[in-house]
């Protein structure tokens, strides 16, 4: 495991962070059973000392992301005393977009494929092993993780808490028993799979669903409209689960882009969206009454529909 230097850092990522300092590390793991580089960045929590104290969100990025991105999330979850993993994957991750440009669309198209996405979720399961192996990783509570991602990073949460996808006649079971509730930012199909409910629901683990109503996914050779967040929302086992829908918006705005859905409403939904994660970890992890209900009348304005 390669260390790079850490960093103290403090990011006041919406109007009610806290003061809460987390350090800040990039590691760059070799898994030398597929013999598949898996880097990631950790946030971790200065006062995570007690062992097995603090509980982790494994962070899944979307097509052509990276360990990078998604930073107003982990920043937010540290100063809130959770550890976040972010995992960059190799293969869909921000390296597609560099090259020959006329070959973009056959990048995205061979990101998208089976092996990949398969390949996705063995990414975080051993992620989550190797930290929990290292020093560092003995400040986390084992029964304390939250899988997360957003858009391909949501498709591979989902199949890490249990969705079940079908090669040929045989169900493929990717599931990761140490995940103990997922958060779904932007969750599309699954390319090739008719029967959601086949898929979805195998996961029993309690559930937060994140999208807008103009969150589309249109790349070439593939479109998936906000109506597939509810479709996967509806056929999901959960029985524990809720909804959260913002109104207008774009499928980018919940990645660190700052403009996308337009500027203010980015800015608020990003804010919402820390909140009502935190909200929901809390709920499942430390049993707390949930506030969902204080929430949704305080992003009144933005939302569209709301169901817990």
């Amino acid at each position: 495991m390669l260390l790079r230097a850490p960093a103290l850092a403090f990011y006041p990522c919406s109007s009610l962070a806290s003061t809460a300092i987390f350090n800040t590390i990039d590691v760059d793991w070799l898994d030398s059973e597929r013999d598949r580089l898996v880097p990631a960045r950790l946030y971790m929590p200065l006062n995570a000392v007690s062992p097995s104290s603090t509980p982790l969100v494994l962070f899944s990025h979307g097509i052509g992301g990276s360990r990078l991105g998604y930073s107003y999330l982990g920043t937010y979850w540290a100063s809130r005393g959770f550890a976040s993993l972010h995992v960059q994957h190799i293969g869909s991750d921000r390296s597609i977009w560099f090259g020959n440009p006329f070959n973009l669309v056959s990048r995205l198209q061979e990101a998208a494929q089976e092996k990949e996405a398969i390949a996705r979720v063995h990414d975080l399961r051993f992620a989550l092993t190797r930290l929990l192996e290292t020093p560092i990783g003995q400040a986390i509570d084992q029964s304390k993780v939250i899988a997360t991602g957003h858009s391909y990073g949501a498709n591979t949460t989902l199949l890490a808490s249990g969705a079940r996808v079908s090669r040929g006649n045989t169900l493929i079971d990717l599931s990761d028993p140490r995940i103990s509730a997922a958060i779904l930012i932007s969750a599309p199909r699954f390319y090739g799979q008719d029967s959601l409910s086949a898929i979805l629901q195998p996961i029993q683990i309690p559930t937060l669903h994140i999208t807008a109503t103009d969150d589309n996914i249109n790349i070439p050779g593939y479109f998936s409209g906000y109506e597939d967040r509810i479709a996967i929302f509806e056929a999901i086992g959960s029985k524990r689960k809720s909804l959260a829908v913002f109104n207008g918006g774009s499928h980018s705005m919940f990645t660190d882009r700052t403009n996308t859905g337009g500027a203010i409403l980015n800015y608020k939904v990003k804010e919402a969206t820390q909140e009502l994660s935190i909200d929901f970890m809390g709920q499942v992890l430390g049993n707390r009454e949930s506030t969902l209900q204080d929430w949704s009348e305080r992003y009144e304005s933005i939302l569209s529909k709301v169901i817990n």
